[in-house]
């Protein structure tokens, strides 16, 4: 696999908005009392970076795809909760995809 200095420099970033944005996002939406499991977000992300770095990158560019594949999904979520959400929304009985279901008790 050969490596492409444009891969590994979009991918990186790519990696920067990625962790950038969950970093944001995780302590935004929880206002002040922020938990593990925001956090355990931005180091999965970190995570799989380092993970795919180890790999010696003179002799490919995972990092890169890895990267530009987070972005792609990042931006691919929303088109799925548009598309799927109203209905896995009506079989669930609330909205399992956005996570908003604002009365969580069973009736």
């Amino acid at each position: 696999m050969g490596t492409s200095q444009t891969v590994i420099s979009v991918g990186a970033v790519c990696f920067g908005m990625v962790v950038g944005f969950v970093t944001y996002r995780s302590l935004a939406r929880s206002g002040p009392t922020s938990s593990v499991s925001d956090i355990a977000a931005v180091v999965g992300v970190v995570g799989g970076g380092v993970v795919t770095s180890l790999f010696d990158p003179t002799q490919g560019d995972a990092f890169g795809w890895y990267a530009i594949g987070l972005v792609a999904g990042m931006a691919l979520y929303p088109v799925v909760v548009l598309t799927l959400g109203k209905k896995v929304s009506q079989d669930s009985g609330g909205s399992v995809l956005l996570g908003s279901d604002s009365d969580p008790s069973p009736e």
